[in-house]
């Protein structure tokens, strides 16, 4: 009889892959231990198979789920019937999800259905409003409501579960996966960014959600013209999500400025040498949040609530909303302020030092 905990892994979108790479790259250096399978539900093609190829990380299932526009009901229904057919094949002792993504909370449906445990990644995080972010907010509180085991970020994601009747026994302090990919990525923990050699200060933008589509979009287009055009020495970059609803609005506001660079998406590792050029961050991604302060980034948080409340409580993250000037102000404050900038750029980093997998994976296999 083997003694080795097999573990499914599910992942499907690119945040995903990045948070749960340092979990199957741990889990496959200890075969001894661990029996890994990994599944992707290609909830996102493109940006999953770019990490997937930067973490060279090999799939054992791949249901490619996606198609054009599709909508949340296509999403849920086709990822929960590939993946209770995998669960049922594969006959893990744990399935392990990350997050907040409707891959995630599918994949915990379905190995309750099949009555196999489930490890919750990032578990914990919440801002309490049920349509802020939609769909993860609900995502995340219907896996909790699932899961076995919760590996939390910080203390306070470690709090809310207790608040929602989490034994204390199921959860683990772990800080976040996030930052084991950053270190791993960056081959070390980053030390000081060397200032550009041309003298330009570059603006690095990142913006997708659904709740951020539209009026809010063209709102934030709208501020950063007017930075770029306010401050000569600034540079800014955008990597544009494949979303024909971000990149219909961003290309037709944004496209024909000489100091704004627009692209396609980039590969992970060329993602963190730009955040570590980077003199600040406007992004309504969550992942950033906890990534950029381990580089001294302060982050400007384009939403009105977020699940990650440590980093504004420690003061590397402001959060702006999608309000044309009050984007503009608090930019141009940074930019402006000395005192301002090096108060974000060197608070503490309050998501980890960087072994959340090897805490996550001593708890498994015990």
């Amino acid at each position: 009889m083997s003694t080795k905990t097999k573990i499914l892994i599910v992942m499907g979108t690119r945040p995903e892959v990045i948070k749960l790479a340092p979990v199957v790259i741990g889990a496959r250096k200890r075969p001894d231990e661990f029996e890994t399978v990994v599944v992707t539900t290609s909830q996102h093609r493109e940006m999953l198979d770019q990490m997937l190829e930067t973490f060279q990380i090999a799939v054992d299932f791949d249901l490619d789920i996606m198609k054009p526009n599709q909508d949340l009901r296509h999403v849920t229904t086709a990822a929960l019937d590939g993946l209770h057919g995998v669960i049922g094949q594969v006959k893990p002792d744990w399935v392990i999800v990350q997050g907040d993504t409707t891959t995630t909370f599918t994949g915990a449906l379905a190995a309750f259905y099949h009555q196999v445990p489930v490890a919750h990644v990032e578990a914990g995080l919440r801002t309490h409003d049920k349509r802020q972010p939609f769909p993860e907010e609900i995502n995340r509180r219907l896996t909790t409501q699932i899961a076995d085991a919760h590996f939390a970020p910080t203390t306070l994601s470690r709090e809310n579960l207790i608040r929602e009747g989490v034994s204390e026994d199921a959860i683990w302090v772990t800080g976040n996966t996030g930052i084991d990919a950053l270190f791993l990525t960056l081959g070390s923990e980053p030390g000081e960014t060397a200032p550009s050699p041309t003298g330009e200060r570059r603006l690095l933008i990142t913006a997708h959600r659904r709740e951020n589509h539209g009026e809010p979009m063209e709102r934030v287009c709208r501020a950063v013209l007017r930075l770029v055009d306010e401050f000569p020495d600034l540079h800014a970059l955008y990597p544009v999500h494949l979303s024909p609803r971000v990149r219909d609005v961003v290309f037709a506001l944004l496209g024909n400025h000489p100091r704004i660079e627009l692209g396609e998406p980039l590969e992970y590792r060329r993602f963190v040498e730009e955040m570590n050029r980077a003199h600040v961050i406007l992004t309504d991604s969550g992942g950033i949040q906890e990534e950029a302060p381990s580089l001294g980034k302060p982050v400007l948080v384009m939403r009105e609530t977020t699940e990650r409340p440590e980093g504004v409580d420690a003061g590397t993250v402001r959060l702006v909303g999608t309000d044309e000037e009050r984007i503009y102000t608090e930019t141009a404050r940074l930019l402006n302020d000395d005192g301002a900038y090096r108060e974000m750029a060197r608070a503490s980093n309050p998501y980890g030092d960087g072994r959340a997998s090897e805490k996550i994976l001593a708890a498994l296999a015990r």
